[in-house]
């Protein structure tokens, strides 16, 4: 087996064995919430100022169901991300300080990101959205679209604020340079684009751009972080070709 299968493979064991006990806490948790899933749900109303309507029988339980689902992630997402660091630092031997680190890196960026989007992007995109009704167009937003809408678009960002830390480890374990993330930012800018095309919850250009914004400027934030941090170059980094133009 080759050393990248054997890797990959010492991290699907690694995680196999949490997976259980992290399925029992989100399901545990998702019960719980479940019974304050209306007054949660209140919140988010209030905070977006959004009158929201069901157009069928089973709508509005669905919806508190996902919203105690999505809220479990939320809480448990420290929890989560050991799991993910566990299983990723076993096969490059990252215990330790440098596992704990980690782990609380990417938690508290994953919540300084739900909080950007809660507090900036969501409610601009939301405005943004609705500003095309009229007198004679008006919206009736179902509350299962909207709590779709709005958990996806929060944990999206709360997810791509993780990159620089992923950035870092990639390079501290030798899996990918400075200077390969350096050489290829024009092929970034695409995958950010076809990224944020894709993690947003609608297909629109305002929307796509208030992710794919910040998801360069966290790109760029984990070049500065690798430089900072002294992480390793691979020996044949020196053979790699120069960009084009």
């Amino acid at each position: 087996m080759t050393q990248p299968l054997q890797s990959f493979a010492v991290f699907l064991l690694e995680l196999r064995r949490f997976l259980k006990t992290l399925g029992l806490a989100v399901v545990g948790t998702t019960l719980v919430l479940f019974f304050a899933s209306g007054r949660l749900l209140t919140g988010v109303q209030e905070h977006l100022g959004e009158q929201l309507y069901f157009f069928s029988v089973a709508g509005p339980f669905l919806a508190h169901v996902n919203l105690a689902f999505f809220g479990a992630l939320y809480l448990l997402m420290p929890l989560c991300l050991y799991v993910l660091w566990k299983a990723m630092g076993k096969p490059f031997g990252v215990t330790g300080k440098r596992l704990f680190w980690f782990v609380a890196a990417t938690s508290i960026l994953f919540y300084a990101g739900t909080v950007f989007c809660g507090l900036v992007t969501l409610p601009f995109g939301i405005r943004f959205l609705l500003s095309f009704q009229s007198e004679d167009l008006r919206a009736f937003i179902s509350v299962s679209r909207f709590v779709n809408f709005v958990t996806l678009f929060v944990f999206a960002f709360g997810l791509i604020f993780q990159l620089p830390v992923f950035m870092v480890f990639s390079s501290q374990v030798g899996v990918i340079s400075r200077t390969a993330y350096e050489r290829n930012r024009r092929y970034a800018v695409l995958a950010i684009a076809i990224l944020a095309a894709l993690l947003t919850p609608t297909p629109d250009l305002v929307n796509m751009t208030l992710m794919g914004v910040p998801l360069y400027l966290l790109y760029e934030s984990g070049i500065i972080l690798i430089r900072l941090t002294g992480a390793k170059q691979p020996a044949d980094d020196e053979a790699l070709p120069p960009a084009d133009g």
